[in-house]
């Protein structure tokens, strides 16, 4: 922080303006120095009203296993997926299982008492801790070595345009629920909206090397030592400039189709363009940690383009012995897990900028839902189906547990980062540790 302070004054000093300066710190290749280790990346993807048993979960345990029909677009990244069956959220208190199904996903605590009221249970407000997610960024974003420029991103893809605990799964503390941005337009300018601001600072830089040049022929040699001290750290500024246009220019921004709006039928291009801003974040080192949210619990999305007219939350109300709404259900599923594959793909073909491998390797995405199966409404088996190498779980297995809590999974997402943690959320529900996934 000292060095940073220190550059702060020296440029104050130098006469760049007030109008610049924010310019300067809102650049990762100038803030942070986070390019000597190795990069880690969580990203948790959300959609909702649980799933279909029979054709979710693969019968088998351990490597060999055959994926069902709602997980067979994972067919190419089998070895890099790994299956947890029977974790539960045992988290109770206020609230329907849809409000605590995603406002205790990823705190793994209970709610607040509160006045939203939910199906026949009690009314309850926001979740009353932090989520993983957040408690990770915070721990990169305390060290200078993995500190980005946004510590997180939250993409939504159709999240209703209202704040309840049914739209919520991300918190930065207790009752302070982070809103995703489901309008990929308004991430693009996030993400990308100062690159002019950039330009600009260069413009800045170049007077000021003209400066200290007419200032050298006229100081004492002790004085022209300091200043070539100054000089240098100017050019390095625009090394590091030119470094990160360089960068850019080699993964060319995202081309956004124009004029998508916000709308159901939608809904399959807006994911799309989700899944390229979070990549080309990641080649950016924007984050190391992001979550993609699918609509809300109790999402009622039109999936017409897979030949399904009802809508999602009220087809998951219908009975086991209904086959048509069944078979609907399953075509949904397999919709969202090719969501997955897509966003797995893109990480697997990005080379890793400046380190070994792809994005891929170093990205472990967490594809989950607030119910374990809609028309029971139950929180035990909460889909929980990991991909990738970010935190070096052993791989391409079937896992069954015997109704563990899902605290232990979230305790082991931190321990993967380094961040142990022998409590996260309800204690009453750590007591055995993180679950061992090595």
């Amino acid at each position: 922080m000292a060095g940073q302070e220190n550059r702060r004054t020296f440029l104050r000093e130098l006469g760049i303006s007030a109008a610049a300066a924010p310019f300067i710190w809102n650049l990762p290749s100038l803030g942070f120095a986070n390019q000597t280790q190795r990069k880690q990346r969580l990203v948790v993807m959300f959609s909702p009203n649980g799933v279909v048993p029979n054709t979710f979960w693969p019968d088998e345990e351990g490597a060999e296993f055959a994926l069902k029909e709602s997980l067979k677009p994972l067919a190419p990244f089998q070895d890099r997926t790994l299956i947890l069956n029977g974790v539960c959220d045992r988290v109770r208190g206020d609230g329907d299982n849809h409000m605590r199904g995603i406002g205790c996903l990823l705190t793994g605590i209970e709610l607040f008492a509160g006045n939203i009221q939910g199906g026949s249970h009690t009314p309850a407000g926001w979740a009353s801790g932090i989520s993983i997610d957040q408690e990770i960024k915070n721990y990169l974003q305390r060290n200078e070595a993995t500190r980005t420029r946004f510590g997180s991103l939250e993409f939504g893809v159709l999240v209703p345009d209202r704040a309840d605990t049914w739209t919520r799964m991300v918190y930065n503390g207790p009752n302070k629920p982070v809103t995703p941005i489901d309008n990929a337009y308004q991430m693009f300018r996030k993400l990308y909206g100062e690159r002019k601001d950039r330009e600009n600072l260069s413009s800045v830089l170049d007077g000021l090397q003209d400066d200290l040049g007419r200032l050298s022929g006229q100081l004492s040699a002790q004085d022209r030592h300091l200043l070539d001290e100054q000089a240098t750290f100017v050019r390095e500024i625009e090394q590091e400039l030119q470094s990160s246009d360089n960068t850019v220019s080699d993964h060319a921004l995202p081309k956004l189709e124009p004029g998508i709006r916000e709308q159901n039928d939608n809904m399959p291009a807006i994911s799309k363009m989700q899944v390229e801003l979070m990549v080309n974040s990641f080649v950016n080192d924007f984050s190391r940690v992001a979550s993609l949210q699918y609509t809300n619990a109790v999402g009622g999305a039109r999936m017409r383009w897979l030949g399904v007219d009802e809508g999602h939350h009220s087809l998951s109300h219908e009975p086991d012995s209904n086959a048509d709404a069944q078979d609907k259900l399953t075509r949904i599923n397999h919709w969202f897990c090719e969501q997955l594959a897509y966003l797995t793909k893109r990480l697997a073909e990005t080379p890793e900028p400046g380190g070994d491998g792809s994005l891929l390797d170093n990205t472990l995405i967490v594809w989950t839902n607030e119910l374990g199966k809609g028309n029971s409404h139950t929180l035990n088996d909460i889909p929980f189906v990991l991909v990738g190498g970010g935190l070096d779980f052993a791989m391409g297995r079937s896992l069954k547990f015997p109704r563990v809590p899902h605290n232990r999974l979230l305790l082991s997402l931190a321990h993967g980062f380094g961040h142990t943690i022998q409590q996260f959320g309800n204690p009453d529900f750590c007591n055995d540790g993180p679950l061992s996934l090595s």
